[in-house]
């Protein structure tokens, strides 16, 4: 008989070595990359804008890397399974991979914009306390730290719940050990570290990825080729055919019930990219002429991953599931493991057995412990920036932030773990987490993109979008649920129609008010008050007796440009390798981001292409191309099928192309003079 406890596969000390062992590995990793930097580079990782912003120099390649990185939670991995095990082919591609990509393609319009209107800021916290002041500043800090709280503790459920299934280590043990060695290398290495580490981290779950489509569509006993795929997925609809799809078949992208989770997919993604920091911090991380491209190429990079991984580990489990080799056999996996996410550790231990085993434990790690890097520098940057620095201590020096930063990432490791233990403790699941969250954040969705995009969107626009949309939402998910179920519980609650009422409520009715509100008195703010924000704390320029960053919103920016005053000690300062090639390199592309800084007019064009890409993807993946198909009931042909599959083998490899290939060359002359430096041992000229 079928139960939630699967015997293990791998032994105890296996997930204790992986959770530990490569954690505290890369911990050494980044320390040496730390030391390389602060030897051969200008930046420094003792500096506070280094250590939160990365010098806002990271190059398109590596953003996009991050990018992949941090949207790749637990969750993508092992949710785009579970729909793919539910609903079929629809699920990786267009409910699971679709569904979250466009928050990315928007968010490349946000990026532009905050290079054009706040292009010194550290968090997107401080435009809102700029733009409308104190209160709704603090409300936009809770709405941004629910986001954190929730995305976190959702990357440690999900991981935890494989690592524990695959190798039977204390699930409570892996929740709290998992992001030790993480708070380890993000505090030797701060954002930069996060993006090297995103980038190593990207590159082993791609290889990995492909590693189990050539298995299942190439070698593999059980299955070994599309062709068999499919005959095991039309055996599969016949003998468990699935409610709301057409013919009861998993070979069709007409499934309503998957229509409805990409809605709930879609409400809830605007919710933890709009309003999570770590999405933010990369594009300020970026320089201002690579942004937009970043943003685009991460987009298509990171579909790659649910559509890949879900059309064959998540299609395996539902081909498998009455093969004596799967986990679960003879019975039908149970609801609880579905919800889990345990479609795709079951698939890939039927598959490949232990390799596979290690395999998954692997790419969720890496998933888990990216991710996790993402969100403990986005909530250190917060406590650093708007609530440290704005409310408690308004004249810290830079020693005195990068302290706290370094606190507050061990704080938070802390609190993620915690909160993933209570959501354990009282049954809360990855699938409840991941269908409620939207309803909780939605709200305060457009009300934080209008922030940086409309300059007539007023604090009371802003502040009443957010907590009527958090107000709707909840009502209508507890209504829904009543009305539906009788009864609110757990099961109830995380319903397909309760979770859809409430995440549409709360988003819709968020851009509802801060448009009709806004409307109706509307604001008409001078862009050039948050393009003040930080500036003259920049590196290298002269900083007034009082900090700069505490003006008063309505206090402009021309109040700051007073009599010359004395050169605060800078990050570059701290350096003392300004002769070497590398650095020269550096301080090139240092002054040509400082020109477009001071004219934003010359990112008009980068602009129109945001928007551009922004639209054309999202109607290509959402509507041309699966809408056709859902509308005309169409089920997939053996031929259609093996294309399907052969696209998203090149379209993983595309993946790769952009996330392991693009950043080192992109950084290739950076390694060619370090590498001289380093051989050499002296100082070289450039090529040019």
């Amino acid at each position: 008989m079928a139960t939630n406890s699967i015997a293990p596969v791998l032994p105890e000390g296996a997930g204790y070595g992986v959770v530990v062992g490569i954690g505290f590995f890369f911990a050494i990793v980044m320390a040496g990359i730390s030391y390389i930097q602060n030897r051969y580079t200008k930046y420094s990782t003792k500096g506070s804008e280094e250590f939160n912003t990365a010098s806002r120099s990271v190059k398109s390649g590596l953003i996009a890397a991050g990018i992949v990185s941090a949207w790749t939670w637990a969750a993508t991995l092992l949710q785009s399974c579970t729909v793919a095990y539910e609903y079929g082919i629809s699920g990786p591609f267009w409910v699971y991979a679709a569904g979250a990509t466009v928050q990315i393609f928007m968010f490349a319009i946000l990026a532009c914009k905050v290079k054009q209107n706040a292009p010194r800021c550290h968090t997107f916290l401080e435009i809102i306390h700029r733009r409308y002041g104190t209160a709704t500043h603090i409300v936009f800090i809770f709405f941004a730290l629910l986001t954190n709280i929730l995305v976190a503790s959702q990357l440690l459920l999900g991981g935890s719940a494989v690592v524990t299934a695959l190798t039977g280590m204390n699930v409570y043990a892996a929740i709290f050990l998992i992001p030790l060695g993480v708070c380890i290398y993000v505090v030797l290495g701060g954002l930069r570290a996060t993006f090297l580490c995103d980038y190593t981290h990207t590159f082993i779950v791609m290889i990995i990825i492909l590693y189990f489509m050539f298995s299942v569509y190439t070698s593999n006993a059980l299955i070994g080729s599309p062709t068999k795929m499919f005959e095991l997925l039309a055996e599969a609809s016949v003998k468990r055919p699935v409610e709301g799809n057409q013919g009861g078949s998993y070979l069709t992208l007409k499934s309503n019930f998957a229509l409805i989770f990409g809605v709930i997919q879609l409400c809830s993604g605007l919710g933890t990219v709009f309003l999570d920091q770590g999405y933010w911090q990369r594009a300020i991380a970026s320089r201002p002429t690579t942004a937009v491209r970043a943003y685009v190429l991460g987009g298509m990079a990171w579909f790659a991953i649910p559509f890949g991984f879900a059309t064959t580990l998540g299609l395996a489990a539902v081909a498998l599931t009455d093969n004596p080799a799967y986990p679960t056999y003879p019975d039908n996996m149970t609801s609880s493991q579905i919800s889990s996410g345990l479609s795709g550790p079951f698939a890939a231990v039927a598959l490949l057995g232990k390799p596979g085993s290690i395999a998954l434990l692997l790419t969720l790690f890496m998933a888990v412990t990216s991710s996790s890097s993402s969100e403990l520098i986005a909530v250190s940057s917060i406590l650093t920036f708007d609530v440290y620095k704005t409310y408690i201590k308004p004249f810290a020096t830079p020693e005195q932030l990068i302290k706290i930063a370094h606190i507050m990432i061990c704080v938070f490791g802390f609190i993620m773990a915690t909160f993933a233990c209570i959501w354990n403790a009282i049954g809360i699941d990855l699938g409840w987490l991941f269908l409620v969250m939207g309803l909780l954040i939605g709200g305060a969705v457009f009300p934080a993109a209008f922030t940086i995009t409309w300059k007539k969107q007023s604090k009371y626009g802003a502040v009443s979008g957010a907590l009527g949309g958090l107000a709707a939402g909840l009502v209508a998910w507890l209504v829904t649920a009543k009305t539906y179920y009788g009864e609110l519980t757990v099961t109830t609650t995380g319903g397909s129609y309760p979770t859809l009422a409430g995440n549409m409520a709360s988003v819709l009715t968020g851009l509802i008010l801060t448009a009709v509100i806004s409307y109706i008195n509307p604001d008409d703010f001078d862009w050039e008050i948050t393009r003040g924000i930080n500036a003259s704390s920049e590196v290298g320029t002269p900083v007034p007796d009082s900090s700069s960053q505490e003006q008063s919103p309505s206090r402009l920016p021309q109040d700051t440009k007073k009599e010359p005053s004395p050169l605060r000690k800078t990050e570059s300062n701290l350096n003392h390798n300004s002769t070497l090639p590398t650095v020269l390199d550096e301080e090139k592309e240092a002054l040509e981001d400082r020109a477009i800084m001071e004219d934003p007019t010359r990112l008009r064009g980068a602009f129109r292409f945001a928007c551009i890409s922004a639209t054309v993807l999202t109607l290509l993946m959402n509507f041309v191309i699966p809408i056709p198909m859902f509308l005309s009931h169409y089920v997939f042909s053996r031929g259609f099928f093996t294309g399907w599959v052969v696209v998203s083998f090149i379209w993983v490899f595309f993946a790769l192309g952009i996330c392991a290939i693009l950043p080192v060359w992109e950084a290739a002359g950076f390694f060619r003079d370090l590498w001289r430096e380093v051989r050499v041992g002296k100082e070289v000229r450039s090529d040019n």
